[in-house]
C-alpha cells in the first residue's frame, strides 16, 4: 500500500509563487496611476449624471457632429444651455443625444451636473459604466505592486534559512 502525505498546516501543495518583477511592477503602477489619474476627478460629475442630479435648465441645439466608428456612429450636439434660474447661457454640448434625436433650433430639458464641457438629458447617463470599468481597470493594475510589498513584508517576518537541508 502506498502512503500519501497530506500537506500540513501553513503548506501547500503548489510552491509559492514569485513576486512580480520591478518592470512588472514599474509598468503596472505607471499604467494604474495615469488611469486613476484621468478617472477619479470624474467619478462626481459622472455619478451625479446618471442619477439626473444636476442644475436644470434647456438646451437649444444648433448643429450635429457625427463620427462613423464600424460598427455604429457616435454624434455630438453642439448648442446653447439656459440654466433654469437664470443666469448666462453658454456653449456646450449634450451628452447622449444621436443625430435623430434632436433637431437644428429644437429646446429640450437638460442638467448640468458641473462639467463645462456638457450637459446631461434629465433622465440620466450611463457614462458611468465605461468609467467605473476604467477606474476597476486602474485599481486592478496596483495588483502587482501590492503583491511586491507584500512578499517582501512577508519575507522580512519570516525566520531566516539556514541553508541546511531538511530531513
Amino acid at each position: 500500500m502506498t502512503a500519501v502525505r497530506e500537506a500540513g498546516p501553513g503548506e501547500c501543495g503548489a510552491p509559492p509563487r514569485r513576486a512580480p518583477s520591478g518592470f512588472t511592477v514599474t509598468v503596472a503602477t505607471a499604467a494604474a496611476l495615469l488611469l486613476l489619474f484621468f478617472t477619479v476627478p470624474n467619478v462626481k460629475p459622472v455619478w451625479r449624471a446618471a442619477r439626473g442630479d444636476g442644475a436644470p435648465g434647456a438646451f437649444t441645439a444648433a448643429r450635429v457632429s457625427c463620427v462613423s466608428h464600424p460598427g455604429h456612429e457616435a454624434c455630438s450636439w453642439y448648442g446653447t444651455f439656459t440654466p433654469a434660474g437664470g443666469g448666462g447661457a453658454r456653449e456646450t454640448t449634450m451628452y447622449g443625444a444621436g443625430r435623430g434625436d434632436l433637431a437644428a433650433g429644437e429646446r429640450v430639458p437638460a442638467i448640468d451636473v458641473g462639467r463645462a464641457s456638457r450637459v446631461y438629458a434629465p433622465s440620466g447617463s450611463h457614462e458611468w459604466i465605461p468609467t467605473g470599468l476604467i477606474l476597476l481597470a486602474g485599481a486592478a493594475l496596483l495588483y502587482p505592486l501590492a503583491r511586491r510589498v507584500s512578499g517582501r513584508a512577508r519575507r522580512a517576518g519570516a525566520p531566516a534559512r539556514s541553508g541546511i537541508p531538511a530531513g
